[in-house]
């Protein structure tokens, strides 16, 4: 029996990379640029996964748009300028490139990145790990609006030619699951990202993974499910 075309799209920062150190250090340059007093490293956190100009202005909601506007680019700029900081390094999480590898074998398994990042930094971190072979579909802030709106996703399935019912958002946030929520696909949490468990369960969660060695079996479960309601006769019989 041929099985139908799977989809995996991950988020980036929090879900496959530690990014977190360079998040912080780079707001914290955005903000002395500007006289701006530096904001907890929890809230900071808080809005990874958000576009930069929606993040932006969720740290500083009541700052006038001329210069939120300026605070993104000092982060664009203080995030290029401080890449090359040991202390600031941008590690893989434990286990990622083993399951990309053994996700990517399966014939009928694509995958797929969906994130607040833009598509040059996407890039950049992509090619600093050599992970992008592994990917049909890069969606980034730069393509969609910004999480949890579900355009991102709903422009993964697209152009990886896969249904809403076989796809699964791996993330680490409540703006992930939200997302996968409103494109009508599977949302798998993940719990060593920016985002408290209990905030991904009540946003939508179908599963949070406290490490990617879960990841293959939560994925086989809701897969196998699906084939059996898809070849059950009418009325069960």
């Amino acid at each position: 029996m041929a099985f139908p075309l799977r989809l995996v799209v991950f988020d980036c920062d929090g879900t496959l990379i530690d990014s977190q150190h360079m998040i912080v250090a780079a707001m914290a340059h955005a903000f002395e640029t500007y006289g701006l007093e530096n904001l907890p490293r929890e809230k900071v956190l808080s809005i990874v996964g958000l576009s930069l100009d929606e993040a932006i202005h969720a740290l500083v909601p009541d700052v006038e748009e001329p210069l939120r506007r300026r605070l993104t680019e000092a982060y664009k700029g203080a995030f290029h300028e401080l890449r090359n900081r040991k202390e600031l390094a941008e590690p893989l999480f434990p286990g990622v490139r083993e399951t990309l590898e053994a996700l990517a074998a399966r014939e009928n398994v694509l995958l797929g990145i969906a994130t607040g990042k833009s598509q040059r930094g996407l890039r950049h971190a992509l090619e600093t790990h050599e992970l992008g072979h592994y990917f049909v579909t890069l969606q980034t802030a730069d393509d969609a609006p910004s999480k949890p709106h579900p355009e991102m996703l709903r422009r993964a399935m697209r152009a990886a030619g896969a249904d809403a019912r076989d796809t699964v958002l791996v993330g680490d946030t409540s703006y992930d699951m939200a997302m996968a929520r409103a494109a009508g696909a599977h949302a798998f949490g993940v719990d060593w990202g920016y985002h408290a468990p209990e905030m991904l369960r009540v946003a939508g969660a179908d599963i949070v993974l406290s490490d990617f060695s879960g990841l293959a079996p939560a994925l086989d479960a809701i897969w196998t499910d699906s084939n059996v309601k898809e070849t059950e006769p009418a009325g069960g019989a």
